[in-house]
């Protein structure tokens, strides 16, 4: 969704990362009262809260914003790392199965428009052949005079302890990304969006960090630009996307996987799964190769300090 293009204050860019077009009250199926809503809020924010001056076209980093926003780089850093071992193995098969996901897998699996409903479907059923109580789910929240209301799809994995009672509901977003993309983003914000997890796995109290590190480093980056944070990109409003009520629906049984109505869109996921794939490999690349050079430091640290010593 583009907002404003003749004032040349559009609040979302198009991103070579984003896995399908996004409208920005969900990554899921949003209900036409939920856009309403938005859109009432939208022009709000334009005529009354978006000061848009003369330098909003430009888009680079200031000395004292780059040292802020650099610091929650780290931030990022420290959180993807910061996994136990069940998040850590479940992201390995969520991240084996998805890559193992092809075009005929995809079949449609709600009346509305697909917005890569059918992915989350086919992630799911492979998750539970693999043991794991995966369902997919759909929150639904109701707008606030700060808040617009909208819906978002997402899955999930019921945990359970060593004793076989539930424990927790691990979140699994294949559409993370995405969730924080601005307008005219400085580099270093992109460069923050782009070392995010391509598919979050993980508990809600992790997803709230990663969460309030984006919505700061979103305000550093429109600050540059003289650009309030809009409400779509407040903390509330991300939180609620996972936090809010939802329905889940864990038995395949429960979908129809015979659906004929939006098959055009539906056929977009072919695209959505190829751009999917592409960032995952490229993910899992990265860390190969961050891996292969923090070994090589390690070895030569050690043999300088072997020289040293003898």
């Amino acid at each position: 969704m583009v907002v404003g293009d003749g004032m040349n204050c559009g609040i979302y860019r198009s991103s070579s990362n984003e896995l399908w077009p996004k409208q920005a009250s969900g990554g899921g199926g949003v209900s036409h009262e939920s856009e309403h809503d938005l859109a009432l809020m939208v022009n709000d924010f334009l005529e009354n809260g978006n000061s848009c001056g003369a330098d909003s076209r430009y888009s680079s980093d200031s000395d004292s914003s780059l040292s802020d926003l650099l610091q929650l780089a780290d931030k990022i850093s420290y959180f993807k790392m910061a996994m136990d071992k069940y998040e850590n193995d479940l992201l390995s098969v969520v991240n084996s199965l998805a890559l193992s996901i092809n075009e005929r897998d995809l079949h449609a699996s709600n009346s509305g428009p697909c917005k890569a409903s059918c992915i989350r479907f086919s992630l799911v059923k492979m998750l539970r052949l693999s043991g794991y109580d995966a369902g997919l789910c759909t929150s639904r929240w109701q707008g606030s005079e700060k808040v617009p209301g909208g819906d978002h799809e997402y899955i999930d994995v019921i945990r359970f302890n060593d004793t076989g009672g539930a424990t927790e509901h691990v979140i699994i977003d294949i559409n993370f990304r995405s969730q924080f993309e601005i307008a005219r983003a400085v580099d270093s914000y992109d460069r923050i969006l782009n070392s995010l997890p391509v598919i979050y796995v993980g508990s809600f109290a992790r997803l709230k960090q990663f969460l309030q590190v984006m919505v700061e480093a979103a305000r550093f980056s429109l600050k540059q630009n003289s650009m309030p944070l809009p409400p779509w990109r407040s903390l509330a409003y991300l939180q609620a996307k996972w936090q809010s009520p939802h329905q889940r629906r864990p038995d395949s049984a429960e979908i129809d996987t015979n659906i004929s109505d939006h098959v055009d869109d539906h056929k977009k996921c072919a695209g959505h799964l190829m751009r999917l794939h592409s960032l995952l490999l490229s993910e899992i690349e990265v860390e190969r190769t961050l891996k292969a050079y923090n070994r090589d430091r390690r070895a030569k640290t050690e043999r300088r300090r072997y020289a040293f010593f003898h």
